[in-house]
């Protein structure tokens, strides 16, 4: 079978999107370099010309997911604009929207053991999409009276991690965790009593 015919620069992209689709069908330690040459179509000698290991080909896959997941953070922040409630909220649907719309990514960024810090480019861009979030956070926190008002810091923490979790359990089709409520609407509820015990939106009647 011949080779795949690569212009300069194209062969990292394509290793990178060949161990993307590796990680949503494997997981992130199913699959080795080897494989992801295969899928690429070339040799495994080739791959070692852009990575020095599998580690650093997922890292290079997670900075590409969390520019992307920033960018969206970014649209769907300046699309709740001027309301500090509807950025906040549209931000927060995003996660659920990127994790569904780019698991490969998000299972690279989340799911894979690497480290944020592996790389200057990888930690620059997951604080990038990280203070979109915070932000959004930040100035929600300024419509709570100082005395009531969390850490903007544990506020995210919270808000990521129910977000997080409905994603594993509800949005993955794991066996066993099947829900009657759809992923979107356990997150959408969850976040709701958690801003209703904050005072930020009205009670139910």
């Amino acid at each position: 079978m011949p080779k795949r015919g690569y212009h300069h620069g194209n062969l990292r992209q394509a290793l990178v999107e060949a161990a993307l689709k590796l990680i949503e069908v494997k997981g992130p330690t199913g699959f080795t370099l080897s494989e992801a040459a295969k899928q690429a179509g070339v040799t495994p000698a080739a791959v070692y010309r852009h990575f020095e290991g599998r580690e650093d080909l997922i890292a290079e896959a997670a900075r590409q997911g969390y520019s992307m997941f920033a960018d969206l953070m970014q649209y769907a922040y300046d699309k709740g604009q001027p309301s500090a409630l509807a950025a906040f909220e549209t931000t927060g649907r995003a996660y659920l929207a990127f994790a569904r719309k780019h698991p490969g990514h998000y299972i690279a960024m989340f799911e894979s053991g690497i480290s944020v810090n592996r790389t200057p480019e990888l930690s620059d861009a997951a604080a990038r999409a990280r203070g979109i979030f915070e932000r959004a956070v930040t100035e929600l926190c300024e419509h709570i009276p100082p005395h009531k008002r969390p850490p903007a810091s544990m506020f995210s923490a919270h808000i990521l991690a129910l977000s997080h979790g409905v994603v594993e359990l509800y949005a993955r089709n794991t066996p066993g965790t099947a829900s009657p409520y759809s992923p979107e609407d356990l997150l959408e509820s969850g976040i709701g009593i958690y801003l209703r015990g904050l005072g930020l939106i009205e009670p139910d009647s």
